[in-house]
C-alpha cells in the first residue's frame, strides 16, 4: 500500500510540473496579494503587525482554493481517475495522494515564503514562528478538505464557482483558529489552545476527507 501510494504521489507531482503555471500561480498570487496590502491598507507597522494574521491565512486559503482544480479536473477530462480506478486503486488512496502533492506543490512553499511575509508585516519573532506553524499545520488540512469539494464538483459546468460555495464554509475553521493563534502570539497571550484544535481538524481531516472524497468521486465518474 505505502509502495502504491508512493507511486501516485509521484505521478501527482509528475503531471501538475508538466505545466509549470499550475504551481507557480498560487505561490504568486500569495506573494501578490500580501505584499499589496501595505500599500492598500498602511504602513504603519503597528496596524500592519494587527492585520497581519488574517491578511496571511486568507491569501494562503486563496491561493490553495485556486491550486485544487488542476489536480482534479484535467485527470477526470482525460480519463486518468476513471482508469486508476478500473485498475483497483482504492479512490481514498488517491484522495489521499492528490492532497498530498498538491500540499507538496502548493502548500509547501507558502509555508516555506511565510517568515518572509511575517517580516513584511512586521511580526514579533514569537507570532512569525507561530504563523509559520500555523500553516504547516493547517494548510495540508485546507488540502483534504478542499479534495472533497473537488471530488464532488468533477465534470460539473461552472465547477469552480460550485466548489467554492461548498469548500469555504468548511475551510473557516481552520482559518478561525490558525488567524487567532497567530494574533496571540502577537498579543503575547496563551496560544495552545488554537494549536491543539489546529492538530485536531488536522487529525479529523486525514480520518474522513479520503472517505468523503472517495465516495463523491465514484459518484461523479458514474
Amino acid at each position: 500500500m505505502s509502495s502504491q501510494l508512493y507511486a501516485l504521489i509521484k505521478r501527482e507531482v509528475a503531471v501538475v510540473f508538466r505545466s509549470r503555471s499550475e504551481f507557480v500561480y498560487p505561490l504568486a498570487f500569495f506573494i501578490i496579494v500580501t505584499s499589496l496590502f501595505p500599500l492598500a491598507v498602511t504602513p504603519d507597522p503597528v496596524q500592519l503587525a494587527f492585520l497581519a494574521p488574517g491578511i496571511i491565512w486568507v491569501a494562503a486559503l486563496l491561493s490553495i482554493l485556486l491550486s485544487l482544480n488542476s489536480f482534479y479536473q484535467a485527470d477526470y477530462e482525460e480519463g486518468g481517475l476513471e482508469q486508476l480506478l478500473l485498475a483497483g486503486v482504492s479512490g481514498k488512496l488517491i484522495v489521499i495522494a492528490k492532497s498530498v502533492a498538491n500540499w507538496l506543490v502548493v502548500g509547501l512553499p507558502l509555508v516555506i515564503i511565510a517568515p518572509v511575509i511575517g517580516v513584511l508585516f512586521h511580526l514579533n519573532d514569537e507570532a512569525n514562528s507561530i504563523a509559520w506553524l500555523t500553516l504547516l499545520i493547517g494548510t495540508p488540512s485546507l488540502c483534504l478538505i478542499g479534495s472533497i469539494g473537488m471530488c464532488l464538483t468533477l465534470g460539473l459546468r461552472n465547477g469552480g464557482v460550485l466548489l467554492t460555495l461548498l469548500i469555504l464554509p468548511l475551510f473557516i475553521p481552520v482559518l478561525i483558529f490558525a488567524a487567532s493563534a497567530v494574533q496571540a502570539a502577537s498579543l503575547g497571550v496563551e496560544y495552545t489552545g488554537q494549536l491543539a484544535i489546529l492538530i485536531a481538524l488536522l487529525v479529523i481531516s486525514l480520518m474522513l476527507a479520503p472517505l468523503a472524497g472517495s465516495a463523491a468521486m465514484k459518484i461523479s465518474i458514474d
